[in-house]
């Protein structure tokens, strides 16, 4: 029997499978089957969930560019992650408001469920950005809490669903590398948490669930890159299913390393017990550990782009899971700054800060090019509909 060919299971998918795709005129029925829609808001019912992606991969190269002295970068992506965290907050409240059951199909989906996550990691990344380049430390003590709470609604919810599906989807349309935001989720919990300890009245209850968050992601990590590189190994990969979202194997390590070295540079600055002795001596090892996994993965999935790009000739047009490189580009520059610190070397460090800054421009680049060709044509549908009113 011929291999069955394998779908793309992206970070970002432009479609959900099995959703039907809204069309027609205006005044036609919405996918969700809530009555008459508008074709103007096509685009919101399909809309990614996982495009918070976008948030997370310009936080932390504002992250990595600040811990490594770059002037005006860190201000200025800042300032863009300030404009994009609440305008995707306002798209996701409309299409859950608009599109319901598309919305909730999502996020019981194997392939889509899982980038329901980049919600947390993007909070985190924001919330860390506000503790690290302003003194407003308590408005990223709210974000934390929020990032918890998120988390714990949005891992659970994403557990229930994807255990109760009937019929499970085959492991090459359901597994792919945005699962590691299993891990990202938890592990920016640690990072963000460590940040904001100091101004909670209970510091030593925070860093004990910062040690918590580092444990679980880790080991998440070890679940997850398991069936990860299981279906590497032992089912077919084209260049298709070989997607961007796969360099969050990298991402997922390197995020472990940043949440380890944070709690290592947090314990020994705090003689609050949330950490006893014998695991401080620990936490170097495991975060050496998350680091070297990071760095491995790097020539790896190098070679697969340019597999994907150069020999099966696959185009390198805009798509937003090309945030899904920005993001573990930029966490590595960061954790590797700050495990120089953790382990008492910021010249790799350097490069790949530069290296996803480089690659946030292009994908910047491109996500302004496509509004640019799509806008007239909005423009054009919004005053139809007014000339017809």
């Amino acid at each position: 029997m011929p291999d069955q060919k394998p779908t793309t299971v992206p970070l970002v998918p432009a479609t959900t499978p099995g959703r039907e795709e809204p069309s027609g005129p205006p005044g036609s029925r919405p996918p969700d089957g809530r009555g008459p829609g508008k074709a103007g808001w096509d685009w919101l019912a399909t809309f990614p969930p996982g495009y918070f992606a976008l948030v997370m991969a310009t936080g932390i190269v504002s992250t990595a560019t600040h811990l490594l002295g770059v002037p005006l970068v860190p201000g200025a992506l800042f300032a863009v992650n300030l404009a994009a965290y609440p305008v995707l907050w306002v798209i996701t409240l409309a299409r859950l408001v608009r599109f319901p059951a598309a919305f909730f199909r999502d996020m019981g989906d194997h392939a889509a469920g899982p980038t329901f996550l980049a919600k947390v990691a993007a909070t985190g990344v924001l919330g860390t950005q506000f503790a690290l380049m302003t003194p407003y430390r308590g408005i990223a003590l709210a974000l934390w809490v929020l990032a918890a709470l998120l988390w714990l609604v949005l891992t659970y919810a994403l557990l229930a669903a994807v255990t109760l599906a009937d019929p499970k989807p085959p492991i090459e349309r359901a597994l792919g590398g945005a699962w590691l935001l299993v891990v990202v989720s938890t592990e920016s919990i640690c990072v963000l948490g460590t940040a904001v300890a100091d101004v909670t009245p209970r510091p030593d209850v925070v860093a004990f669930a910062c040690l918590c968050a580092f444990l679980l992601g880790g080991l998440s990590y070890v679940i997850l890159i398991t069936l990860i590189a299981y279906r590497w190994l032992f089912h077919h990969m084209t260049a298709e299913a070989l997607a961007p979202p796969y360099w969050i194997n990298m991402g997922a390590a390197a995020i472990t390393a940043l949440a380890g070295a944070s709690l290592t540079l947090y314990t020994r600055a705090h003689a609050d017990g949330a950490v006893s002795p014998e695991l401080l001596q620990v936490l170097p090892v495991l975060t050496a550990g998350a680091w070297a996994a990071a760095t491995w993965w790097i020539l790896p999935l190098a070679a697969a782009a340019v597999w994907r790009h150069a020999v099966r000739r696959l185009p390198l047009a805009y798509d937003p899971q090309h945030w899904s490189v920005v993001f573990p580009l930029g966490m590595y520059a960061a954790a590797t700054a700050t495990y120089a610190q953790a382990a008492g070397h910021d010249s790799l460090a350097r490069l790949f800060a530069w290296a996803a800054l480089a690659a946030w421009l292009a994908a910047g680049a491109g996500l302004l090019l496509r509004w640019a060709r799509h806008a007239p044509r909005l423009c054009g549908r919004a005053l139809d509909r007014a000339d017809a009113r």
